[in-house]
């Protein structure tokens, strides 16, 4: 999903696969329709499978109806984000960009016809549980995208705020993991295949995107320079440093009160 900031694009820049302004009203607009059928039919059929789900019958059950409805508002949110999203200022050309955006965005529909895998509970709800996470924190990364969403390599608005300050591909991060719920649900050699394909067509996908950045926003290099790509990197010391700081608080308190 691209992010970008509307603005002026340096004309030289619509070279060596590269557009910028000039959009074809017609095409944009079909674009955007297509998305809108899609993702509204997707959250609509979605949304008619939940009742199918009840009653719930434990915590893996309802698991599998919060998973759903996250995915629901999802794909109702993309749906409504698309019909007011800006008009592109820059955007990519030749069909291997267009190529890796719509594998990328659809080619995991596929692991949805595989057959389910006999997991055990443990596994049940860690599969789910990380699809549930994933969804929800998907729906907060669209809501800070908003305007400037697109599944092509398209510049409209840069996002750096929000959890685009911890990463610059946030929901991409989302996706893959709520790609690694949707493998172990359906875990065979053929769904491990389908994601990592999935995994090479999305890095694909966010060089595309990146490439539409540095050339239409001078600034994205400063951002890029201080935001890590992908993985979080500068929270895991974070994380461990509270941890730390937690299990020494505890250590102190036993050394004061042995019966603590």
């Amino acid at each position: 999903m691209t992010d970008v900031k509307l603005g002026q694009v340096n004309p030289a820049t619509a070279k060596n696969g590269i557009a910028s302004c000039g959009v074809n009203p017609w095409l944009e607009w079909t674009s955007r329709a297509a998305i809108i059928i899609i993702y509204g039919g997707s959250a609509l059929l979605g949304a008619a499978g939940i009742p199918q789900l009840l009653p719930l019958d434990g915590v893996p059950e309802l698991l599998m109806v919060a998973a759903s409805i996250a995915n629901v508002l999802f794909l109702g949110l993309v749906a409504m984000t698309t019909m007011t999203r800006l008009v592109p200022i820059m955007k990519s050309r030749g069909i291997e960009t267009r190529i890796s955006a719509l594998l990328g965005a659809f080619l995991s529909i596929a692991l949805a016809f595989l057959p389910k895998a006999e997991l055990g509970p443990i596994w049940s709800t860690l599969s789910t549980a990380l699809i549930l996470v994933a969804t929800s924190l998907s729906i907060v990364v669209l809501r800070w995208l908003g305007k400037s969403f697109s599944i092509l390599a398209e510049a409209r608005r840069l996002v750096t705020e929000g959890p685009y300050r911890i990463v610059r591909h946030p929901l991409y991060l989302c996706e893959g993991i709520a790609l690694v719920g949707v493998t172990l649900q359906v875990l065979s050699p053929l769904a491990v295949l389908i994601a990592i394909v999935v995994v090479m067509v999305q890095c694909r996908r966010m060089i595309n995107e990146e490439r539409i950045l540095r050339l239409a926003f001078p600034e994205y290099d400063a951002y890029a320079a201080r935001t890590p790509f992908l993985i979080p990197v500068r929270l895991i010391p974070t994380a461990l440093g509270r941890l730390a700081h937690q299990a020494r608080r505890k250590l102190s308190t036993r050394a004061i009160d042995p019966q603590a």
